[in-house]
């Protein structure tokens, strides 16, 4: 499908960005264009890729005449761009909102205006229930896309969205953090052994990104279903691929809007999922503003049935973890003893 085709990815230097490039450019694909504000890693990128075939835009998705530019030409969308740092939102919610919240209304009416045929747009499990102001800003942005992609009807543009959990050495991930305090022999911090997380790699988002945008329609969210954790067990486990057993681990307590469990399904959303194997798919509320039918006729399911979360999902033991943490190159490396400092700096 992305034969002769152009794809742009918003936020494209980041942790996404680079694992989809890595993916698709020695595939077949006419141009992938990169828009971001970072001109520093626009330019570590320029020269590690070296191709032709990728194209650099510098832009904001708050100024929409910068998307609109970098938005002609384009089949296909992949929309990562979004502040995700819970405790940078909390401090300014509405640089979140601008970003996350106005910026992918941007994305989303220059997309439609340009003609592209698909766009996905990525999202994240704080969105469910949310509780600090980035989870929040997501929730809204997920709002946002099915709210575009109804009275699409005549256009040839398709609008759907993602949703994942814990993407494992991400940047900013907890993953990396642990191991560099291993290695600099400092104790290894966690708020609370007990707070469960979804375990994804890249390569893991990158499919659920795909089957999204293979099988989508207006409107709908796939969710992934992804093992989960204590946080207690990863530390184990990283103590123990790395030879140190015993090193200390610190319990801190729960930091300003970090949940106990993280939820990918709320409990109304699991009542009309569609279960598809490997993932759930959510389709809009295809309500309009006449609501009389639907205060006459409820809804029994939705007061009985269960979300979908980071703790009644399947749960990982060490040998688990260890074998989830050996997808990771850098784990790999580090377990062989040799050099993984570049991703330890993120």
């Amino acid at each position: 499908m992305f034969t002769d085709k152009t794809l742009l990815i918003t936020g494209g230097t980041g942790s996404f960005g680079n694992a989809t490039l890595r993916r698709f450019l020695d595939s077949d694909i006419k141009e992938i264009r990169i828009f971001s504000r970072d001109e520093k890693k626009q330019d570590d990128m320029r020269k590690a890729y070296a191709s032709d075939r990728l194209k650099f835009y510098l832009g904001d998705v708050r100024d929409e005449a910068s998307v609109s530019a970098a938005m002609r030409g384009v089949d296909y969308v992949f929309h990562a761009a979004a502040l995700k740092q819970v405790p940078s939102c909390e401090f300014y919610p509405m640089q979140a909102v601008k970003t996350n919240v106005m910026g992918t209304e941007n994305v989303l009416r220059s997309a439609i205006d340009a003609g592209v045929e698909r766009v996905v747009c990525l999202s994240t499990d704080k969105a469910v229930y949310p509780i600090n102001a980035m989870g929040i800003s997501k929730a809204m942005m997920e709002k946002v896309m099915v709210a575009s992609s109804r009275n699409l009807e005549g256009f040839d543009t398709t609008i759907c969205g993602t949703r994942y959990g814990n993407v494992m050495a991400s940047r900013g991930s907890v993953i990396p953090l642990f191991v560099r305090q291993i290695l600099d022999g400092k104790p290894i911090t966690i708020t609370d052994d007990q707070m469960t997380r979804f375990m994804m790699t890249l390569d893991d988002a990158i499919e659920l990104v795909l089957y999204a945008f293979e099988h989508g329609n207006n409107g709908d969210i796939f969710v992934q279903k992804a093992p989960g954790a204590t946080v207690g067990i990863l530390a184990e486990a990283l103590r123990q691929m790395l030879g140190k057993p015993d090193h200390e681990i610190r319990i801190i307590g729960t930091r300003h809007g970090e949940k106990l469990h993280e939820s990918l399904l709320s409990r109304e959303e699991r009542a009309v999922a569609e279960d598809l194997g490997e993932y759930y798919r959510v389709p809009p509320d295809g309500r309009d503003l006449n609501y009389e039918k639907f205060v006459d006729e409820g809804e029994k399911r939705l007061s009985t049935g269960e979300e979908y979360n980071s703790h009644n999902t399947h749960q990982l033991d060490v040998e688990g973890m260890k074998q989830l943490l050996m997808k990771l190159p850098f784990i790999v490396r580090l377990v062989n003893g040799e050099d993984a400092e570049m991703e330890l700096l993120g």
